[in-house]
Protein backbone atom coordinates (compact mmCIF):
# COMPACT_ATOMS: atom_id res chain seq x y z
CA UNK A 1 0.00 0.00 0.00
CA UNK A 2 1.33 3.52 -0.75
CA UNK A 3 2.19 5.56 1.87
CA UNK A 4 2.12 9.20 2.49
CA UNK A 5 5.87 10.38 2.55
CA UNK A 6 6.36 14.42 3.97
CA UNK A 7 6.94 15.75 0.73
CA UNK A 8 4.00 14.51 -0.64
CA UNK A 9 2.15 16.22 2.14
CA UNK A 10 4.03 19.30 1.99
CA UNK A 11 2.88 19.48 -1.54
CA UNK A 12 -0.87 18.35 -1.18
CA UNK A 13 -1.21 20.90 2.07
CA UNK A 14 -0.19 23.91 -0.37
CA UNK A 15 -2.66 22.84 -2.90
CA UNK A 16 -5.62 23.17 -0.29
CA UNK A 17 -4.44 26.15 2.02
CA UNK A 18 -8.10 27.28 2.15
CA UNK A 19 -9.39 24.19 3.48
CA UNK A 20 -7.00 23.77 5.89
CA UNK A 21 -6.86 27.72 7.17
CA UNK A 22 -10.56 27.76 7.39
CA UNK A 23 -9.71 25.53 10.53
CA UNK A 24 -7.10 27.29 11.81
CA UNK A 25 -4.57 25.36 10.86
CA UNK A 26 -1.44 25.81 8.64
CA UNK A 27 1.37 22.71 7.70
CA UNK A 28 4.90 23.18 6.84
CA UNK A 29 8.91 22.59 7.13
CA UNK A 30 10.95 25.33 8.38
CA UNK A 31 15.11 24.47 9.28
CA UNK A 32 15.60 23.05 13.14
CA UNK A 33 16.67 26.00 15.51
CA UNK A 34 20.24 26.29 16.75
CA UNK A 35 20.68 25.00 20.00
CA UNK A 36 21.80 27.41 22.88
CA UNK A 37 25.24 27.22 24.53
CA UNK A 38 24.15 26.33 27.76
CA UNK A 39 20.98 24.57 29.48
CA UNK A 40 18.10 27.16 30.57
CA UNK A 41 16.36 26.07 33.83
CA UNK A 42 12.21 25.99 33.26
CA UNK A 43 10.47 29.28 33.37
CA UNK A 44 7.78 30.00 35.31
CA UNK A 45 3.76 30.89 33.75
CA UNK A 46 3.96 33.89 32.60
CA UNK A 47 1.85 36.42 30.67
CA UNK A 48 0.11 34.81 27.33
CA UNK A 49 2.54 35.64 24.21
CA UNK A 50 3.05 34.25 21.12
CA UNK A 51 5.80 33.03 18.68
CA UNK A 52 6.26 30.24 16.15
CA UNK A 53 5.50 26.73 17.50
CA UNK A 54 7.26 23.75 15.77
CA UNK A 55 7.22 20.36 16.60
CA UNK A 56 10.07 17.55 16.08
CA UNK A 57 10.15 14.35 16.62
CA UNK A 58 12.79 12.32 18.38
CA UNK A 59 11.48 8.83 17.41
CA UNK A 60 9.60 6.39 19.78
CA UNK A 61 6.78 8.76 20.89
CA UNK A 62 9.74 11.37 22.01
CA UNK A 63 9.01 14.69 20.70
CA UNK A 64 10.34 18.33 21.31
CA UNK A 65 7.95 21.43 21.19
CA UNK A 66 9.34 25.02 20.57
CA UNK A 67 6.65 27.20 22.11
CA UNK A 68 8.59 31.17 21.20
CA UNK A 69 11.04 30.49 23.87
CA UNK A 70 9.77 27.58 26.15
CA UNK A 71 10.08 23.92 25.62
CA UNK A 72 8.06 21.21 25.81
CA UNK A 73 9.23 17.67 25.73
CA UNK A 74 7.07 14.67 25.39
CA UNK A 75 8.63 11.24 26.08
CA UNK A 76 12.09 11.76 25.59
CA UNK A 77 14.07 9.00 24.50
CA UNK A 78 17.41 9.87 22.94
CA UNK A 79 19.70 7.26 24.29
CA UNK A 80 18.33 4.43 21.95
CA UNK A 81 20.17 1.51 23.52
CA UNK A 82 20.01 -2.63 22.44
CA UNK A 83 18.43 -4.59 23.75
CA UNK A 84 17.51 -6.72 20.96
CA UNK A 85 13.79 -6.29 20.67
CA UNK A 86 14.49 -5.72 16.74
CA UNK A 87 17.12 -8.44 16.63
CA UNK A 88 16.48 -10.64 19.04
CA UNK A 89 17.04 -12.10 21.42
CA UNK A 90 15.40 -9.46 23.56
CA UNK A 91 17.47 -9.05 26.67
CA UNK A 92 15.06 -7.83 30.00
CA UNK A 93 18.50 -7.26 31.95
CA UNK A 94 19.99 -4.68 29.79
CA UNK A 95 22.21 -1.67 31.83
CA UNK A 96 19.98 1.18 31.29
CA UNK A 97 23.03 3.39 29.61
CA UNK A 98 22.09 7.35 29.04
CA UNK A 99 23.91 8.56 26.14
CA UNK A 100 24.71 11.98 27.13
CA UNK A 101 26.93 12.35 24.46
CA UNK A 102 23.52 11.84 22.76
CA UNK A 103 20.87 13.58 24.82
CA UNK A 104 23.26 16.96 25.59
CA UNK A 105 23.70 18.72 21.85
CA UNK A 106 19.94 18.33 21.39
CA UNK A 107 18.45 19.36 24.69
CA UNK A 108 19.69 22.85 25.69
CA UNK A 109 16.58 23.69 27.74
CA UNK A 110 13.00 22.60 29.37
CA UNK A 111 10.87 23.88 30.98
CA UNK A 112 8.47 20.52 31.01
CA UNK A 113 8.83 16.88 30.49
CA UNK A 114 5.32 14.83 29.96
CA UNK A 115 5.95 11.29 30.29
CA UNK A 116 3.04 8.73 28.92
CA UNK A 117 4.60 6.04 31.10
CA UNK A 118 7.58 4.65 32.64
CA UNK A 119 9.30 2.01 29.74
CA UNK A 120 12.53 2.72 29.28
CA UNK A 121 11.56 3.97 26.09
CA UNK A 122 10.03 6.64 27.26
CA UNK A 123 11.04 7.66 31.00
CA UNK A 124 14.95 6.23 30.63
CA UNK A 125 16.11 9.66 29.65
CA UNK A 126 13.93 11.95 31.52
CA UNK A 127 15.83 12.16 35.14
CA UNK A 128 18.88 13.07 33.46
CA UNK A 129 16.98 15.69 31.26
CA UNK A 130 15.24 17.31 34.55
CA UNK A 131 18.45 17.58 36.19
CA UNK A 132 19.79 18.91 33.24
CA UNK A 133 17.58 21.59 32.59
CA UNK A 134 15.48 22.07 35.78
CA UNK A 135 12.04 20.68 33.64
CA UNK A 136 9.34 19.71 35.99
CA UNK A 137 8.25 16.41 35.22
CA UNK A 138 4.75 15.46 34.77
CA UNK A 139 3.58 11.43 34.86
CA UNK A 140 2.16 8.93 36.92
CA UNK A 141 2.61 8.25 40.60
CA UNK A 142 5.15 5.54 39.21
CA UNK A 143 6.91 8.37 37.16
CA UNK A 144 6.87 10.44 40.60
CA UNK A 145 8.39 8.02 42.85
CA UNK A 146 10.92 6.83 39.87
CA UNK A 147 12.17 10.19 39.61
CA UNK A 148 12.46 10.56 43.29
CA UNK A 149 14.24 7.35 43.03
CA UNK A 150 16.91 9.04 40.63
CA UNK A 151 17.37 12.00 42.81
CA UNK A 152 14.81 14.12 41.76
CA UNK A 153 13.78 16.49 44.46
CA UNK A 154 9.73 16.24 44.77
CA UNK A 155 9.78 20.40 43.83
CA UNK A 156 10.22 19.35 40.25
CA UNK A 157 8.11 16.35 39.75
CA UNK A 158 3.98 16.50 39.22
CA UNK A 159 1.99 13.72 39.66
CA UNK A 160 -0.65 13.53 37.63
CA UNK A 161 -3.74 11.07 36.90
CA UNK A 162 -6.16 12.34 34.12
CA UNK A 163 -8.47 15.51 33.78
CA UNK A 164 -6.08 17.93 34.84
CA UNK A 165 -5.55 21.09 32.65
CA UNK A 166 -2.78 22.88 33.59
CA UNK A 167 -2.13 26.63 31.95
CA UNK A 168 1.18 27.78 31.42
CA UNK A 169 0.67 31.09 29.99
CA UNK A 170 1.08 30.48 26.50
CA UNK A 171 0.01 27.06 25.93
CA UNK A 172 -1.99 24.49 28.34
CA UNK A 173 -1.93 20.24 28.85
CA UNK A 174 -4.59 18.73 29.51
CA UNK A 175 -4.10 15.41 30.73
CA UNK A 176 -5.82 12.31 29.71
CA UNK A 177 -5.97 8.49 31.70
CA UNK A 178 -5.01 6.33 28.44
CA UNK A 179 -3.80 2.43 28.32
CA UNK A 180 -1.14 0.69 27.28
CA UNK A 181 -1.47 -1.22 24.62
CA UNK A 182 -1.22 -5.37 24.36
CA UNK A 183 1.53 -7.45 22.95
CA UNK A 184 -0.19 -10.37 20.71
CA UNK A 185 -0.30 -12.49 24.25
CA UNK A 186 -2.62 -10.04 25.39
CA UNK A 187 -0.04 -8.78 28.35
CA UNK A 188 1.76 -5.60 28.61
CA UNK A 189 5.68 -5.84 28.74
CA UNK A 190 6.98 -4.90 32.59
CA UNK A 191 3.53 -4.61 34.13
CA UNK A 192 2.96 -2.87 37.43
CA UNK A 193 3.39 0.22 39.20
CA UNK A 194 5.68 1.72 42.17
CA UNK A 195 3.45 3.54 44.96
CA UNK A 196 6.50 4.00 46.94
CA UNK A 197 10.22 5.54 45.90
CA UNK A 198 12.55 1.69 44.80
CA UNK A 199 15.82 1.58 44.78
CA UNK A 200 17.40 3.66 41.87
CA UNK A 201 16.28 1.16 38.25
CA UNK A 202 19.37 -0.22 36.72
CA UNK A 203 18.01 -2.64 33.97
CA UNK A 204 15.12 -1.66 31.87
CA UNK A 205 13.00 -4.19 33.57
CA UNK A 206 12.93 -1.78 36.88
CA UNK A 207 11.32 0.54 34.88
CA UNK A 208 7.38 -0.89 34.72
CA UNK A 209 4.37 0.45 32.61
CA UNK A 210 3.11 2.28 35.39
CA UNK A 211 -0.30 3.04 33.87
CA UNK A 212 -0.77 5.48 31.11
CA UNK A 213 -1.33 8.76 29.96
CA UNK A 214 -2.00 11.31 27.34
CA UNK A 215 -1.42 14.59 26.70
CA UNK A 216 -3.36 17.39 24.53
CA UNK A 217 -1.22 20.72 24.27
CA UNK A 218 -3.39 23.64 23.47
CA UNK A 219 -1.24 26.61 22.36
CA UNK A 220 -2.58 30.07 22.39
CA UNK A 221 -3.22 31.31 18.86
CA UNK A 222 -1.85 28.07 17.81
CA UNK A 223 -2.35 24.47 17.36
CA UNK A 224 -4.08 21.87 19.55
CA UNK A 225 -2.07 18.26 19.28
CA UNK A 226 -2.85 15.08 20.93
CA UNK A 227 0.41 12.88 22.01
CA UNK A 228 -0.15 9.32 22.41
CA UNK A 229 2.67 7.04 23.93
CA UNK A 230 1.00 3.61 23.60
CA UNK A 231 -1.75 2.18 21.02
CA UNK A 232 -4.55 1.83 23.28
CA UNK A 233 -7.35 4.18 24.06
CA UNK A 234 -10.09 4.68 27.03
CA UNK A 235 -11.90 6.91 24.13
CA UNK A 236 -14.70 7.77 26.50
CA UNK A 237 -11.92 9.76 28.27
CA UNK A 238 -11.58 11.89 24.45
CA UNK A 239 -14.88 13.89 24.56
CA UNK A 240 -14.49 17.35 23.75
CA UNK A 241 -10.99 16.83 22.95
CA UNK A 242 -11.13 17.46 19.20
CA UNK A 243 -7.87 18.57 18.55
CA UNK A 244 -6.25 20.15 15.39
CA UNK A 245 -3.36 16.71 15.08
CA UNK A 246 -2.81 13.93 16.71
CA UNK A 247 0.65 12.20 17.42
CA UNK A 248 -0.41 7.76 17.24
CA UNK A 249 1.22 5.14 17.86
CA UNK A 250 1.35 2.38 15.65
CA UNK A 251 -0.46 -0.50 16.70
CA UNK A 252 1.99 -3.48 16.66
CA UNK A 253 -0.86 -6.37 17.31
CA UNK A 254 -4.40 -7.04 16.26
CA UNK A 255 -5.11 -7.53 20.33
CA UNK A 256 -6.76 -4.16 21.04
CA UNK A 257 -10.37 -4.11 19.35
CA UNK A 258 -10.87 -1.44 16.53
CA UNK A 259 -8.23 0.94 18.18
CA UNK A 260 -7.69 3.29 15.24
CA UNK A 261 -11.66 3.66 15.07
CA UNK A 262 -12.12 4.12 18.31
CA UNK A 263 -9.19 6.90 19.03
CA UNK A 264 -9.93 8.72 15.63
CA UNK A 265 -13.71 8.97 16.62
CA UNK A 266 -13.21 9.71 20.09
CA UNK A 267 -10.77 12.70 18.61
CA UNK A 268 -13.41 14.01 16.02
CA UNK A 269 -11.50 13.12 13.33
CA UNK A 270 -8.45 15.54 13.33
CA UNK A 271 -7.21 17.22 10.57
CA UNK A 272 -3.92 15.96 11.13
CA UNK A 273 -2.63 12.49 11.89
CA UNK A 274 1.04 11.77 12.40
CA UNK A 275 2.18 7.99 13.00
CA UNK A 276 4.71 7.92 15.90
CA UNK A 277 6.27 4.45 17.32
CA UNK A 278 6.83 2.89 14.30
CA UNK A 279 10.33 3.61 13.89
CA UNK A 280 13.46 0.93 15.19
CA UNK A 281 14.39 3.08 18.02
CA UNK A 282 17.49 0.81 18.89
CA UNK A 283 18.82 2.43 15.86
CA UNK A 284 21.25 6.01 15.93
CA UNK A 285 18.69 8.67 15.08
CA UNK A 286 19.51 9.30 11.43
CA UNK A 287 16.91 9.83 8.43
CA UNK A 288 15.40 8.19 6.96
CA UNK A 289 14.17 6.54 9.93
CA UNK A 290 14.82 2.86 10.41
CA UNK A 291 11.80 0.76 10.11
CA UNK A 292 11.69 -2.80 10.58
CA UNK A 293 9.94 -5.24 7.82
CA UNK A 294 7.20 -6.00 9.72
CA UNK A 295 6.29 -2.55 11.26
CA UNK A 296 6.87 -1.50 7.16
CA UNK A 297 3.40 -3.54 6.39
CA UNK A 298 2.09 -2.05 10.08
CA UNK A 299 2.53 1.41 8.85
CA UNK A 300 1.20 1.34 5.49
CA UNK A 301 -1.62 -0.79 7.00
CA UNK A 302 -2.07 1.87 9.57
CA UNK A 303 -2.11 4.98 7.09
CA UNK A 304 -4.24 3.10 4.83
CA UNK A 305 -7.00 2.50 8.00
CA UNK A 306 -6.61 6.14 8.55
CA UNK A 307 -7.66 7.12 4.82
CA UNK A 308 -10.51 4.86 5.02
CA UNK A 309 -11.79 5.82 9.18
CA UNK A 310 -10.89 9.60 8.84
CA UNK A 311 -10.41 10.40 4.76
CA UNK A 312 -10.39 14.08 5.60
CA UNK A 313 -7.44 13.90 7.86
CA UNK A 314 -4.41 14.10 6.22
CA UNK A 315 -1.64 11.84 7.58
CA UNK A 316 2.15 13.18 7.72
CA UNK A 317 4.87 10.09 8.27
CA UNK A 318 7.58 12.28 9.93
CA UNK A 319 11.20 12.44 9.72
CA UNK A 320 13.53 12.78 12.47
CA UNK A 321 14.58 16.02 13.60
CA UNK A 322 12.25 17.97 11.42
CA UNK A 323 10.29 20.91 12.44
CA UNK A 324 7.45 21.04 11.33
CA UNK A 325 4.55 23.34 11.78
CA UNK A 326 0.78 23.16 12.47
Amino acid sequence: MPSLDRRRFLRDAAATTALVSAGGLAAGVATPAHAAPTPTAAAAPTARRKGAVSFRWWGTAGWRVDIADRTVLVDPFLSRIDTGLFTGPFKTETPLTVRTDVIDPRVDRAMTVLVTHTHWDHFMDVPYIAKRTGARVFGTLTAYHLGLAYGLPSTQLSAVKGGEVLDFGDHSVEVVGSLHSRNPSYSVAFPGVRVTPPPQPATIADLPEGDTLGYLLRVDGGPSVYFTGASDVAERNLTGLAPDVAMVAMQNATTTGDYLPRLLAGLDYPKVVVPVHYDNFETALQNPPPVAPTDRTRLNEMIAAVRRISPRSRVLVPEYETAYHF
